[in-house]
C-alpha cells in the first residue's frame, strides 16, 4: 500500500458536500424566518438566532477542514479514546453540566454552551465502527454482540438520566447497522416486539398487559404441551425463560415511565396515545404546529408570510418544530422537496458507504445514515403529531451550535474517510 501526496480536497464526495450546503442554507432561512427584526436587516445580529446561527455556520466551516486535515487512518486508531472521552463529558454533565428546560445536557462557558450528546453520536459510531471491523469479531456470537450492546447502552444511559430520552432513542438506529453485519435477525424482531409491549403497556398499564401476556404465554405452553410434546420437553426452559424475560420488560417499562420520565415525558405519551386530549398544555405545542402546517395549503404563504410563525404560535419552532415554518411558508410542495432533497442526502450516504474498501470506513457510513434518519423520521413524527414530543433536532434545521457542528462532523468524518480511498491502491 503507497499513498500519495495529501490534498485534503482531492476524492472528497462533492454531491453529499452540495446536500450538505443546500440543506444548511435552507435551514437557516427557516429560522430567519422565524427570528428576524423586521426593522433590523443585519444578516449578523448576536442578539437575535439567525445572526447567531450563521456564525455557528461559519465556524463550521474551519471545523470542517480540520476534520479534512486529519489523517483518515487515525480516526480508526484512535476510535476508542475518542469513545471513552466522550463517555467523560457526558458524565461530568452530572457534576459541572447546566440545566436547561428540565434537562442537564449543557456546559456553560459564560454565555457559550455545548451539549457533549451531540458528539458522543459520532464516537458511538466511530467505537461501533472499530469494533465491527475487526478481524476476528463476529455477530454470530454473543460475547461480540455483548461488546456492541455495551457500547451502545453506555452513551444511551448516560443521556437517558439527564434526562434527555429523545436524544438516547437514536441510539437504537445502530441496531440496523449491526443487522448489516451480520447480526442475527431475531434481534430485529426482539426490536419490533418490545416496541410493541412498550406502547401495549403504556396504553393499558402494567397489570392489564402482563394479564394479557399471561394469557398469551398459557396458550402457547397449551399448544406445545399437547401438539408438540417433544419440542416442549426440549425447549421448555427456552419457552418460560421468553416469558420471564417478557414479563420482566414489561414490569420495566412501566418503572420507567413512571419513576424515570418526568410529568411532562408522560403526558405527551398519553397525548400521542390518544388516553388524554389536551390542546392547551403540555398538548399545545403539537396541535399548533399540526395547525400550522395545515395552514400552508400546497404553495404555501411565502417566505417570511407565515402569520403563525410571525405570531409564535408554536414555541421552539427554531428547534424542535422548525419544520412547522416549512409547512406554512412553503406549503405540502416545499414540504415535499426538502423531504426529497433529505432523502437523496440519506441515499448517497448508503451509496457511498457500499463503494467503501475499509470494512471501519464502510460500517461508519452505515452509522451515520442511520442516525441521520432516525433525527429525521422522528422530528417530523414529531411535529406532524404521529410521535410524542421528545425534543431531538431535525439535522441542519433546527437551531443550535451543538447540533449543527455534532452532525458536520458526523458527515465530514465520513467525507474523509471515503476520501481516503483515492490514496490507496
Amino acid at each position: 500500500m503507497r499513498s500519495k501526496k495529501m490534498n485534503i480536497f482531492h476524492g472528497i464526495d462533492w454531491v453529499l458536500v452540495l446536500l450538505y450546503l443546500i440543506l444548511i442554507f435552507i435551514g437557516w432561512l427557516n429560522i430567519y424566518s422565524t427570528t428576524f427584526i423586521e426593522d433590523d436587516t443585519a444578516l449578523i445580529n448576536l442578539s437575535t438566532e439567525y445572526g447567531k446561527q450563521l456564525i455557528w455556520i461559519g465556524l463550521s466551516f474551519p471545523l470542517i477542514i480540520f476534520i479534512l486535515l486529519i489523517d483518515a487512518k487515525l480516526y480508526e486508531k484512535y476510535a476508542s479514546i475518542i469513545y471513552v472521552v466522550s463517555l467523560f463529558f457526558l458524565a461530568g454533565l452530572f457534576i459541572l453540566g447546566k440545566n436547561i428546560n428540565g434537562a442537564t445536557s449543557w456546559y456553560d462557558f459564560g454565555g457559550f454552551s455545548l451539549q457533549p450528546s451531540e458528539f458522543a453520536k459520532a464516537a458511538t459510531a466511530l467505537a461501533i465502527a472499530k469494533l465491527v471491523s475487526d478481524k476476528l469479531f463476529n455477530l454470530k456470537k454473543f460475547n461480540t454482540q455483548l461488546q456492541a450492546f455495551v457500547i451502545l447502552f453506555l452513551p444511551a444511559v448516560l443521556i437517558t438520566l439527564q434526562p434527555d430520552p429523545g436524544s438516547a432513542l437514536v441510539y437504537t438506529a445502530f441496531i440496523f447497522v449491526l443487522y448489516r453485519e451480520g447480526l442475527p435477525v431475531y434481534y430485529i424482531t426482539v426490536g419490533f416486539i418490545a416496541a410493541f409491549l412498550f406502547v401495549i403497556t403504556l396504553y393499558f398499564g402494567f397489570l392489564y398487559t402482563w394479564l394479557g401476556s399471561l394469557l398469551v404465554f398459557a396458550l402457547i405452553l397449551m399448544y406445545f404441551i399437547f401438539y408438540r410434546k417433544k419440542a416442549f420437553k426440549n425447549g421448555w426452559i427456552k419457552i418460560v425463560g421468553i416469558y420471564l424475560v417478557a414479563a420482566l420488560f414489561i414490569f420495566s417499562v412501566d418503572l420507567v415511565f413512571n419513576h424515570v420520565f418526568e410529568q411532562r415525558h408522560r403526558d405527551r405519551f398519553n397525548i400521542v396515545l390518544g388516553k388524554t386530549a389536551d390542546t392547551k398544555n403540555i398538548g399545545y405545542n403539537t396541535n399548533q404546529a399540526i395547525t400550522t402546517i395545515a395552514s400552508g395549503g400546497f404553495t404555501g404563504k411565502g417566505f417570511l408570510d407565515g402569520e403563525r410563525t410571525q405570531g409564535d404560535f408554536v414555541p421552539e419552532n427554531q428547534t424542535d418544530y422548525i419544520f412547522t415554518i416549512v409547512g406554512e411558508e412553503w406549503g405540502f410542495l416545499g414540504s415535499t422537496i426538502v423531504i426529497v432533497i433529505f432523502t437523496f442526502f440519506f441515499l448517497r450516504i448508503i451509496q457511498i458507504a457500499e463503494r467503501q474498501k475499509s470494512k471501519f470506513a464502510r460500517v461508519y457510513g452505515h452509522s451515520i445514515a442511520a442516525i441521520f434518519f432516525m433525527h429525521f423520521t422522528i422530528n417530523i413524527g414529531m411535529v406532524i403529531g404521529l410521535l410524542p414530543t421528545i425534543g431531538i433536532p431535525l439535522p441542519f434545521f433546527s437551531y443550535g451550535g451543538s447540533a449543527l457542528w455534532g452532525f458536520t462532523v458526523l458527515l465530514f468524518i465520513f467525507i474523509r474517510l471515503d476520501a481516503n480511498r483515492s490514496y490507496e491502491w
